[in-house]
């Protein structure tokens, strides 16, 4: 296999590697902030020249250095080549680079939104000077409102030019340009167009300082504060890698995590936006039964014991038991849900709750695809069920049932949907005489007909599987507690199913269940199948402590 040196350490790499893409590889940093693995290569940044030595053929192979500084992100690794970034010549160049891009920069980090993940004051606390030598006046380039999503600091921008190439080699729809030249080249919108593509919300993931900002995110926390959970899109079938981003019980930001079989490098604004209902105001936080006053706050640990005691009560009830298990839910989730159900009533019908679509796929010249079906897991609540039970019904064919079959009076429903979700037809179908029990997070048409209300996690509160809509099967983890007092459906299912068994009740964990899932041999993909994801590797500071 062919190897390059660099800086003093050999590296393997493939043929039509670049330099600085076998660095990164190795975990050996060059800086570079023009080039990204999404995007053409450029570069224009000029901070990743190194001094690159390579045989000669025509001299017996003997190493020779190039006549000139070489742009590592754009220069093919060559068998024998020998590279230096920490050369003399190499540092004189990063120096002078970081020395250029500062001169107009109104080094705002204190108030800067990028702070602690900026590349600017990353490479110019490593690589840049310890003081200005320009004393002159600083060019001053405007903020700009340039879409719904973002902002543009002009007088940050070091023209690195991701954003315009993004829009053009991803969205296809260029609605930023590079205005003006030399000291007056600034970042633009064409004149009567916004950025305001499906995906605009990346431009801000891939600037590497602090030009290009969320409004959503603006001012709302600080970096060095959140903890980054690696998670998978809850809102669609894409099955888009993500990591949610929190401080504290509270949810602040989504960022796309790479996964190139699936989202690449991108997630769409509908997932980046759409975990609002997470700390929605209006969200079920206690349980309610019906026709009984509403429990207080204070009240929690009673309304459990109260609604929970009420819950088995029904279902236990004589008749066939129904139950309704969301798309929305995780693997496990089903699987919980599922074994009550036929623990209660071995004859339990088994159905997928109603999959939203909206509009049709569409995909993207980057070959990133918005999915128009907005279910994260259809495909993975039916593979579950369809293990425990020979007969799966979809929700139209459940509706049927519910409004032919006289014999069904109990019925668990569940939801979990980020929005109103409840049909007129399934509304009219469950009917009035039936127990239903309810778990959801969000108020709809259903809430005053439920005996009995239970309110559930979503699926940012716990962790589980989803399987998109390739048939991948991808695990995510809890990224916050459960708000208040909500609790996941598995736990909830759990714990039904300990009062029904006279058992003492276990507390959910994903790992366990998909254990338990492989031991059914059409479930046996939950141990050898699933994509976990890649947990961060802890970052040791370089900073000095002394104890006082």
């Amino acid at each position: 296999m062919p190897s390059i040196t660099i800086n003093g350490k050999p590296a393997d790499f493939e043929e039509g590697q670049s330099i600085l893409e076998v660095a990164l590889e190795q975990e050996q940093e060059i800086p570079h902030y023009c080039w990204h693995p999404g995007l053409s290569v450029v570069a224009n940044c000029r901070i990743c020249l190194a001094e690159v030595w390579a045989p000669n053929p025509r001299n017996d192979g003997k190493l020779e250095p190039m006549p000139k500084l070489m742009p590592t992100c754009q220069t093919p690794a060559q068998d024998g080549q020998v590279v230096y970034t920490d050369s003399p010549k190499a540092v004189a160049n990063q120096r002078s680079v970081m020395e250029l891009l500062l001169i107009n920069h109104p080094v705002d980090c204190p108030v800067c939104d990028q702070a602690g993940e900026c590349y600017l004051q990353d490479y110019a606390y490593r690589y840049g000077r310890a003081t200005s030598r320009f004393e002159e006046e600083k060019i001053k380039q405007p903020k700009k409102d340039i879409g719904p999503h973002v902002l543009l600091y002009g007088d940050r921008c070091i023209m690195c030019t991701r954003c315009v190439r993004f829009t053009r080699e991803v969205t296809g729809t260029a609605e930023l340009m590079v205005h003006g030249r030399g000291a007056m080249e600034e970042i633009d919108v064409f004149p009567g167009r916004g950025l305001d593509n499906e995906l605009s919300g990346n431009v801000v993931d891939i600037c590497p300082v602090g030009a290009l900002l969320d409004k959503d995110f603006l001012f709302a926390q600080r970096v060095w504060f959140l903890t980054r959970t690696p998670s998978i899109d809850g809102l669609t079938a894409s099955g888009d890698n993500i990591s949610v981003e929190h401080n504290k019980g509270t949810v602040y930001r989504f960022k796309p995590r790479p996964n190139e079989a699936i989202n690449k490098w991108w997630i769409s604004d509908e997932i980046r936006y759409g975990w609002k209902f997470v700390h929605d105001d209006s969200r079920h936080r206690i349980p309610v039964i019906r026709n009984q006053d509403k429990y207080e706050m204070p009240q929690a640990a009673q309304a459990w014991k109260d609604s929970m005691a009420r819950a088995l009560e029904g279902l236990q009830a004589s008749g066939r038991l129904a139950i309704m298990v969301s798309p929305m839910l995780s693997c496990e989730d089903a699987w919980h849900l599922a074994k009550l159900a036929l623990a209660i009533d071995p004859d339990a019908i088994l159905s997928v709750g109603p999959i939203p679509f909206d509009g049709e796929d569409k995909t993207f010249p980057g070959g990133y695809t918005i999915r128009a079906e907005k279910a994260p897991n259809a495909r993975g609540v039916r593979r579950v069920l369809e293990a425990l039970s020979a007969n799966v019904l979809d929700a139209a064919a459940m509706e049927q049932k519910l409004a032919s079959d006289a014999s069904i009076d109990r019925l668990v429903i569940t939801g979990n949907y980020p929005s109103e979700w409840v049909t007129p037809n399934l509304a009219a179908a469950i009917g009035p005489d039936r127990f239903v029990l309810l778990l959801d997070t969000l108020p709809n048409a259903l809430n005053e007909r439920a005996d009995v209300l239970l309110p559930s996690a979503t699926w940012v509160e716990k962790a589980g599987t989803f399987e998109n809509i390739d048939g991948v099967l991808q695990s995510f983890e809890r990224a916050i507690q459960p708000v208040d007092y909500c609790k996941s459906e598995s736990q909830i299912a759990m714990e039904l199913l300990a009062a029904v068994n006279g058992t003492g009740i276990s507390q959910f964990n994903a790992a366990v269940t998909r254990q338990a899932m492989a031991s059914q041999a059409a479930l046996d993909r939950f141990v050898s199948g699933v994509s976990l994801p890649k947990l961060p590797m802890a970052v040791e500071s370089d900073m000095n402590f002394v104890e006082l």
